[in-house]
């Protein structure tokens, strides 16, 4: 298949594909109040769990997305997805935390099959249609983060939370099936062994500023996602809202609208503007916390604060992924391998700091967090902006 060849159902079927894998890692945070009831945790202990997934996400993207550089790819996103599946249906199985945990591990591991999609999209695609593509598939990406939480709430509500995994091991395995029929083989280059290629990862890092700019916005922007979605359940799960884990969910579909800018932000890249949505998104995500310093009280607060936030992800994420891919479109895998390492490491630090707060600092702390962290990203913005000038566009 050449690089004009990438058509529409096939590109929303990866989309798909990688909103189904990535959920699979946020599908507890509706239910982390639940969770820790049934198996006797506190906030920071429940909060362990969603920090586990981001580290097994972090880890997977170390030192398995680079083979995406090196192997079949087909086979490569099959086998992952089916290893995914195995992590949920432990999940579902377990009956106390380290049985969870380890479910947690694994299928935050091999999930990281999205992170091999998303480049794959990119290296079908016409190069004028490469922004689209991209911004497509992230599309399903952020939807699946989002919508898991209401899909795990409803179903929640319905069974149990073990259900939930069940659920999604199944739809999970379902995907399998249609990616294997459907995905052209895909044979790569790299000429390295895989020790080289994970060690390649480090030296695409220290060679290019342009990479590790992106990778520290990455990094601030989804520890601020993160400190969100983590303590927000243990919120609206407290007086004066006592919300049950289907209402909270809802709160995931308020987000998803934050999705539909993503290939709006890939054009505005195509056409030289990755400027222009970086800095919208940096300042959206500080204007995206401050009415979160009425969540406690005000509804509406939440609301304007969720779709804010979403949009503002949504918009540096999508430019911090083409601007990397245009680095060195030989080494895309390790590119993105580099940057979601940073990114993830980067919620797995957000979901740990925020459950602290919550328990230690209340709401007012986690608010307190979001804006600090904001303010840092704006300011290594305007430090390290000018790296990217002389980049291709």
């Amino acid at each position: 298949m050449t690089a004009a060849a990438l058509p529409t159902p096939l590109l929303l079927l990866m989309a798909m594909a990688t909103g189904i894998s990535v959920a699979s890692n946020y599908y507890a945070q509706p239910l982390l109040h639940t969770i820790a009831d049934q198996l006797g945790l506190n906030y920071s202990g429940a909060g362990i769990i969603v920090t586990t997934a981001q580290l097994g996400y972090a880890a997977g993207l170390l030192l398995l997305v680079p083979l995406g550089d090196m192997i079949e790819r087909r086979r490569l996103v099959v086998i992952m997805m089916l290893l995914a599946t195995m992590g949920l249906g432990i999940s579902a199985l377990s009956t106390n935390l380290a049985v969870l945990l380890l479910g947690t591990a694994i299928t935050g591991v091999f999930s990281v099959v999205a992170q091999v999609l998303v480049p794959f999209a990119a290296t079908l695609a016409a190069p004028e249609q490469r922004g689209r593509a991209v911004g497509t598939v992230m599309s399903g990406l952020l939807i699946g983060i989002l919508l898991a939480r209401t899909f795990a709430g409803a179903l929640s509500t319905l069974g149990n939370w073990r259900l939930v995994y069940l659920v999604a091991a199944a739809l999970m395995l379902i995907t399998t099936l249609l990616l294997w029929r459907a995905l052209p083989r895909l044979n790569t280059h790299a000429g390295l062994g895989y020790t080289a290629l994970i060690r390649s990862v480090g030296r695409l890092l220290a060679a290019h500023q342009a990479l590790r700019l992106r990778a520290a916005l990455g990094a601030l922007t989804f520890a601020l996602f993160a400190a969100f979605w983590t303590p927000v359940a243990f919120l609206l799960s407290a007086p004066p809202w006592q919300f049950s884990d289907a209402t909270i969910g809802l709160l995931g579909l308020l987000g998803a609208a934050g999705a539909l800018v993503a290939p709006w932000a890939g054009r505005q890249v195509d056409r030289g503007r990755a400027r222009l949505t970086t800095t919208s998104g940096l300042v959206l995500l500080l204007l995206g916390w401050l009415p979160l310093f009425r969540a406690e009280h005000s509804l509406l607060a939440i609301v304007i604060g969720v779709l804010v936030l979403d949009i503002a992800v949504q918009l540096v994420h999508i430019t911090n992924l083409n601007m990397v891919y245009r680095i060195d479109p030989d080494a895309r895998n390790r590119l993105n391998a580099a940057y979601m390492v940073s990114y993830f490491l980067g919620g797995a630090t957000g979901s740990l700091a925020s459950a602290w707060l919550y328990g230690h600092a209340g709401w007012t702390g986690v608010t307190a967090f979001g804006v600090v962290t904001s303010l840092a990203g704006l300011a290594l913005w305007w430090r390290g902006h000018r790296c990217e000038a002389h980049m291709p566009v």
